[in-house]
């Protein structure tokens, strides 16, 4: 399942107060140059420190995910996607959304 990132609901004030059309994304607008640091987390582990220090070049860490299982992308170090790694231009890594996480707002 997929949740598609739709920023054209905000031009015509969808999900806004009332206003004038275009008010959201004008709002918007103002953090678009705000940096922000986007982390994509493949798996985890947890080891004591006497084993982190055994562990050399070619050593294996085994991660909690499986093969194929969706991985989770942070912004900023809160959980916003899950997504699969792509190869860019033969050379690099990316990442695409799959899904976008809800966040619980109470919280």
């Amino acid at each position: 399942m997929s949740n598609d990132l739709d920023l054209s609901e905000l031009a015509d004030g969808g999900g806004m107060p009332e206003g004038a059309p275009g008010q959201g994304v004008r709002e918007l607008e103002a953090v678009y140059d705000i940096p922000v640091t986007v982390s994509a987390v493949l798996g985890k582990a947890t080891m004591q420190v006497s084993q982190l220090l055994k562990l050399g070049r070619g050593a294996v860490v085994e991660l909690d995910r499986k093969l194929g299982e969706a991985i989770d992308i942070y912004v900023n170090n809160r959980l916003v996607a899950r997504g699969e790694v792509v190869m860019v231009d033969d050379a690099r890594l990316g990442v695409t959304m799959t899904e976008i996480v809800k966040a619980d707002r109470a919280a």
